[in-house]
């Protein structure tokens, strides 16, 4: 079953990546009139993806989506969606946006797949294999180079926590905050370390958080660390502890 679960997940994804790239329209970076599940105004390729993803995966599990919220179809497994991660973004022409998706079976996390459509690339994990990285394109597995030495930090949401910002800055850490959580947890292992402040939501962590469940990992109730580097990660605990 979990290999027909992934599949279904690719395939969607390709499909998604058509409609990007063969039938977007001007009207898709519009609003509909309808508010999500997650509390925002969802523009309509919001719902076009979610579409997809509903027809895709609705004869394997249970939908649970930041759009429609939840679709209750009796199965023993449920997909958490989140249809357009960087959603604005994505209505910015800021090449960073996907889609993500996590596989739950029971009460637990079995699979992550998290969609760069700017790059075209899918990285995923399922159960305790290795992360893959497949390029829609291609339809082909690659290899990903990592580089030993992380230049770059990710604080997602950064414009809303500046005393942290400064923190980070007083400690001359360089970060960016690029818009996508989905995408930033799923490849944490690219930079120094990723850090999400805010609702911390099931849509926006649990697939990304699932791929880089290796990694030493910091989450409280309202913040996220994920880091490859133990040293950063034990710095980092030092440095936050009087907020």
């Amino acid at each position: 079953m979990i290999k027909e679960i992934e599949k279904s997940i690719i395939n969607a994804n390709l499909e998604i990546l058509d409609y990007f790239e063969k039938s977007l329209k001007k009207e898709d970076f519009s609003y509909s009139n309808q508010i999500g599940f997650g509390g925002d105004n969802s523009l309509k390729i919001d719902l076009i993806f979610e579409d997809i993803f509903i027809k895709n995966l609705k004869d394997f599990g249970n939908i649970f989506s930041e759009e429609c919220g939840f679709i209750d179809f009796k199965k023993e497994f449920t997909f958490i969606i989140d249809p357009l991660d960087g959603s604005n973004n994505f209505s910015s022409n800021i090449p960073y946006f996907g889609t993500s998706v996590a596989v739950k079976k029971g009460e637990e996390i079995i699979a992550g797949f998290v969609c760069n459509l700017a790059n075209k690339t899918l990285v995923y994990r399922v159960l305790d294999e290795d992360i893959k990285y497949f390029c829609l394109n291609s339809k082909k597995y690659i290899e990903k180079i990592f580089l030993e030495d992380s230049k770059v930090a990710i604080f997602e949401r950064a414009y809303d926590y500046p005393e942290v910002s400064k923190v980070l800055k007083d400690n001359k850490i360089k970060f960016r905050s690029l818009g996508a959580t989905a995408l930033s947890l799923a490849n944490a292992k690219d930079y120094k370390f990723v850090l999400f402040i805010g609702d911390l939501r099931e849509f926006d962590l649990a697939a990304g958080m699932f791929i880089s469940k290796d990694l030493f990992i910091l989450k409280d109730k309202n913040s996220l660390f994920l880091s490859k580097y133990e040293d950063v990660f034990l710095h980092f605990k030092e440095i936050i502890k009087d907020f």
